[in-house]
């Protein structure tokens, strides 16, 4: 004979069901996606940062070095290599940067205008306004895509909470991964032909690992804080089709605790005259 549930006790599934809540999913996601993006921001600035300040890490950052064998007679000092870092031309001592030149804010990559004169300097760069452009593009856009990402730096103590805040915070964190994607592709471009127009002239010419690294590394985190926010926000989603939610995440059941014992009591008692 099967045993029939009391009609007040709750099952099991409905216990685990009312017991399971997505705070703590979102919360943890949120934190990592915090940390990760955190992680973005801290290689954006060593990456800006580079040309201002020649102690570590930033001694070891730059986009593009080159010899600048027979250049010469500009009115500037040439450097023999030569660093173009994101806000100075360097040179090089002992593999790192050294005797950097004025700080110029978003510094173009423009040799005949950067060394003064076009003695020497390859052909390829005279005459041309598309390296200038290249790099002033990606100064802008790198500059764009710190703000975002702070601004979704701040917003994120809401994604830990709550879903709006999550959504919120992802789609920040999605535009700054936006100009952070533009700006590793005009820094690739501009470096990389750069680079072999040098060595086309006969010069030795390298990229800096350590500003492409940590611009692509930056992208990632970008990338991978975006996702997880939105994950994060997506908790809970299909909980909250049966119940009013507030702005700030806090669900509220759309049938009272009340009506529930009162409509059971109602139903034992129509069982008992049967």
């Amino acid at each position: 004979m099967a045993m029939r549930r009391h009609p007040l006790i709750p099952s099991a599934g409905s216990i685990a069901q009312q017991q399971w809540s997505p705070y703590p999913v979102r919360s943890v996601l949120g934190l990592i996606a915090l940390i990760v993006l955190a992680g973005g921001i801290v290689l954006q600035f060593l990456t800006i940062l580079s040309g201002v300040s020649t102690s570590t890490p930033l001694q070891h950052v730059y986009f593009l070095e080159s010899t600048t064998n027979g250049i010469s007679g500009g009115s500037g000092m040439v450097r023999n290599p030569s660093r173009w870092t994101f806000f100075a031309i360097c040179g090089a001592e002992n593999g790192n940067n050294a005797n950097c030149g004025n700080v110029v804010p978003a510094l173009p990559f423009d040799p005949p205008r950067n060394f003064g004169t076009e003695n020497n300097v390859p052909e390829t760069f005279i005459g041309t306004k598309k390296f200038f452009y290249l790099s002033r593009f990606m100064f802008a856009f790198y500059l764009v895509a710190l703000f975002f990402a702070v601004i979704a730096f701040f917003t994120s103590v809401l994604a830990i909470c709550t879903r709006l805040g999550a959504y919120l915070t992802g789609l920040n964190a999605a535009i700054a991964f936006f100009f952070q994607t533009l700006t590793a592709a005009l820094m690739t471009a501009w470096t990389v032909i750069g680079r072999n127009n040098f060595r086309a002239a006969g010069q030795d010419a390298h990229l800096g690992t350590y500003a492409f690294g940590f611009t692509w590394a930056a992208m990632a985190c970008f990338l991978i804080s975006t996702v997880l926010f939105c994950v994060g926000g997506s908790v809970g989603k299909d909980e909250s089709r049966n119940t009013k939610s507030s702005y700030f995440g806090r669900k509220r059941s759309t049938r009272s605790r009340g009506s529930f014992i009162d409509n059971e009591s109602q139903r034992r008692v129509k069982d008992e005259y049967d």
